[in-house]
């Protein structure tokens, strides 16, 4: 916790600094001194600075920028995991606990907003104030979907897949973390202020001109992506530069191959939304006009520079859990990996068409009749190349041994989620029907049933999965599968009626609703509190295992990539000798077929 304090201190001096010279130039220049918005604005930026500098990046880094030697970070068991740590394994778990608790507030949130819709009226949420609920809910969680996956298991269980005792910049990798702290700060702050109404999209012109919270989400949203940017740049130099001998790009695990996509993704698109996120505050904070049509800007401009970006970013939510489904299937089935060119194909197709969609978001925003059919056409086009990758999970458990444990009932769940929100986005696809569906809870169906459905379902896969390697100790298995049940009981009767509400006229991101939806919405709040209260049995199952669970062999799953030839957890470099892949990492059934030699200890 001392890190925390001290980067809470050199953050809050810093945003001082930052504001008093906002305060200083604007005296010199003979207009008011005080200004809220520049003043938070420019302080943020200062304060960022403190806060990395306070919670180690001055001890551990930048003092060798000055010739001063760097300190140790001596901290080990759980005081490892509140500190500055280049260990890409601490890395991984301290991205995972903390949007885990991001999710579940969020959920908590969600609670709130179907309180309020269980009946017509207003009952103990104005309108301002369900917008503000609802735009808090929705960042927090895409902020999940876009970095939780990738942020824990990419930093955790990669290196070991591919023979590396580490990511390719190990303080780099830190670094990204400490910024996510911040953002949470940001959003939680933004309540204080009033909170901001526009939704996770964050809209102009209505994002120039709403309340004081919408500052707040502008530079987290900003703070998340130049994090993320940074990860994906370690990412792929990681996977690049340093796989083990032998592995050679044909025989690296699905999951490395989704990891490594989801980060090319990462690394082109995130700076457009940042540039949104930019252009917002300029015309907010500075006098420019990007997008007030008064004064020659285009509101649509900034619709075009954040799609651009966020519908990439629904895959780079759903690639890895994509990737962790066929993982776990590929090893809970005995089979090899039916069609695997064909799925790291798939994989790479809907990174290279993910950039040619974004328009059908604007459909109903006065886009040209001609433009809308050449981005229905790509879009229905990316359901070939996802469509491999279910031919691959179908092909794999077909005449499989099947062993239906909890990883992989969540990776069968991601399967038949992911199913049915790829089918229900096809009619989104289509002009007419879009134009009809738009702004309604049928898409709102659709997008928790590929954002949940999907990467959340699979993220829960993974924690199940990975579970005894990271903490080395298993978890309570009836437990898992009540919990897997529970969730996926309560997670179709809440967002599979929404299609329904959706086409007899229930608009989202509204407070109130015609009676004759009071049936509908009574009974989606009541699945909804179901879905909710079962993750309270997967934090007691979670922290319970952690202190009493058995203990974990290193390979309890009897699975054949890398992370399961260590001990669990893996020691510090992961690996006392490099190993050496010789073979398929799914060649069940093969005779004396071999994934990878890790060579004895010299003296042994």
């Amino acid at each position: 916790m001392r890190t925390i304090v001290k980067g809470l201190v050199g953050g809050a001096i810093a945003f001082l600094i930052g504001a008093g010279l906002v305060a200083l130039i604007r005296s010199l220049t003979g207009v008011p001194a005080w200004s809220t918005e520049q003043a938070i604005t420019v302080g943020w930026l200062f304060a960022l600075i403190g806060w990395l500098l306070g919670v180690g990046i001055w001890d551990y880094w930048a003092r060798e920028w000055v010739n001063l030697p760097l300190r140790e970070n001596n901290a080990v068991g759980l005081a490892r995991y509140f500190t500055f740590n280049t260990d890409h394994k601490v890395v991984g778990v301290q991205y995972l606990i903390t949007f885990v608790f991001l999710f579940l507030l969020a959920g908590l949130l969600a609670m709130v907003l179907r309180l309020e819709l269980m009946q017509s009226g207003r009952d103990f949420l104005n309108g301002a104030e369900y917008n503000n609920v609802m735009s808090l809910h929705g960042t927090i969680m895409i902020f999940v979907g876009v970095a939780a996956t990738v942020g824990a298991f990419g930093n955790y269980i990669v290196p070991i897949m591919i023979g590396a005792e580490d990511m390719a910049y190990p303080r780099l990798n830190a670094l990204s973390f400490w910024f996510v702290p911040p953002v949470v700060i940001l959003l939680l702050a933004s309540v204080f202020v009033g909170g901001y109404d526009t939704g996770w999209t964050g809209y102009a012109p209505l994002g120039t001109v709403t309340r004081l919270g919408e500052i707040y989400y502008n530079l987290a949203f900003f703070t998340l992506g130049f994090s993320s940017i940074l990860g994906s740049i370690n990412i792929l130099t990681t996977i690049i530069t340093l796989r083990t001998r032998g592995l050679g790009w044909g025989r690296l695990p699905i999951f490395v191959w989704s990891v490594f996509g989801t980060s090319v993704l990462t690394l082109i698109f995130t700076q457009f939304v940042a540039l949104a996120m930019i252009m917002n505050l300029l015309d907010r904070v500075a006098g420019f006009s990007f997008f007030d049509a008064a004064q020659g800007g285009d509101p649509l401009f900034y619709q075009n520079v954040f799609w651009f970006y966020s519908h990439p970013a629904v895959y780079v939510m759903i690639l890895p859990g994509l990737g962790i489904a066929l993982e776990i299937i590929a090893h809970f089935s005995r089979k090899p990996l039916f069609a695997y060119k064909w799925a790291v194909g798939g994989m790479l197709g809907v990174v290279v068409l993910s950039a040619v969609v974004w328009a059908h978001h604007m459909f109903t925003s006065g886009m040209s009749g001609p433009l809308r059919i050449p981005f229905m056409i790509t879009t229905e086009l990316i359901s070939v190349p996802t469509g491999l990758v279910f031919l691959s999970a179908l092909g794999t458990m077909w005449q499989g041994r099947l062993n239906l444990k909890t990883p992989m009932l969540f990776a069968l769940g991601v399967i038949f989620n992911f199913l049915i929100g790829g089918m229900t986005g096809i009619f989104l696809s289509d002009i007419p029907v879009d134009i009809h569906l738009q702004d309604t809870f049928f898409v709102v169906g659709h997008f928790h049933y590929t954002i949940v459905g999907g990467g959340i379902f699979a993220l829960f896969a993974g924690i199940y999965y990975w579970f005894p390697k990271i903490t080395g100790r298993m978890y309570n298995e009836a437990q898992g599968k009540i919990h897997f049940w529970w969730m996926l009981i309560g997670f179709n009767l809440t967002f599979l009626p929404m299609f329904s509400l959706g086409m007899n006229g229930m608009n989202r991101r509204v407070a109130d609703y015609l009676p004759e939806l009071g049936g509908g919405n009574m009974f989606v709040s009541l699945s909804a509190f179901f879905l909710g209260a079962g993750f309270l049995l997967f934090v007691y199952n979670m922290i319970r295992s952690m202190v009493q669970g058995s203990v974990a062999g290193a390979n309890p799953w009897g699975a054949r990539t890398l992370e399961w030839q260590v001990p669990s957890p893996p020691p510090l470099r992961n690996f006392e000798q490099m190993p050496e892949v010789v073979g398929d990492p799914y060649g069940y059934g093969e005779p004396d077929s071999t994934h990878a030699v890790i060579p004895a200890p010299a003296g042994d």
